[in-house]
């Protein structure tokens, strides 16, 4: 289990690690995956355990290494179970939890997930991931190398000032970096050092505190 902050890159990790290692990504795309129908989740939660069971031999022939078996915010589907469940579908989510409980335990490969809410995995699970690996924000002079490497006309006073003010992300910096390459091919001017700030200051979201209507204590 890759858990952590978004933007961390526990997606990407998977990836440079299955290029590292010569493996393919069988890759899970958990919306696809979840049924309105009853008995739906349950079924699609099966057939992706069974075609990654089918890589998995498929390599095995071709005296390959084994593909890795990729959840991406798996939270969506490794949520704690209720108990007792009240509602049908209460009842459905817990046996879906229940289904990957029993096929992660037979299941032969590597399955990874990622999640941004761990804490929202049912307890059960923990046993069932051998590592679990913590992705946190870039502290400040990992975040100056980034800020240098996306941006390679920024000096070193700038890349440090940057780092210092802004708590983002490798991911929230990408953003930023997008903003500006789009800019200048919209504008066809280059951004200078001190025009990255203003493209910063629009990336998080500033919510207005709402105003309590009614009684208040």
């Amino acid at each position: 289990m890759l858990y952590g902050a978004p933007g961390t890159g526990k997606t990407e990790t998977v990836f440079q690690l299955a290029k590292a290692t010569g493996r393919k990504v069988f890759y899970v795309d958990i919306g696809s995956t979840i049924s309105c129908w009853h008995g739906g989740t349950e079924a699609n939660v099966s057939k992706l355990f069974e075609k990654y069971t089918f890589l998995c031999k498929q390599a095995q022939e071709k005296n390959e290494l084994l593909p890795v078996f990729l959840f991406n915010e798996a939270d969506a589907l490794f949520g704690k179970r209720l108990n007792p469940p009240i509602q049908g579908s209460e009842i459905d989510e817990n046996h879906i939890q229940s289904v990957l409980l029993d096929k992660m335990e037979k299941q032969p490969g590597i399955l990874i997930t990622t999640t941004n809410m761990a804490g929202n995995f049912d307890e059960a699970f923990e046993r069932r991931f051998l590592f679990k690996i913590q992705f946190e924000k870039p502290d400040m002079s990992v975040k100056k190398k980034i800020w240098k490497n996306k941006l390679a006309f920024l000096d070193d006073e700038t890349a440090e000032n940057l780092a210092r003010t802004y708590e983002f992300s490798g991911g929230e910096i990408d953003n930023v970096v997008r903003k500006i390459t789009m800019d200048e091919v919209l504008t066809g001017q280059k951004i200078k050092n001190t025009d990255v700030e203003k493209f910063c200051k629009s990336e998080k979201l500033v919510l207005e505190k709402r105003k309590t209507i009614g009684f208040s204590s």
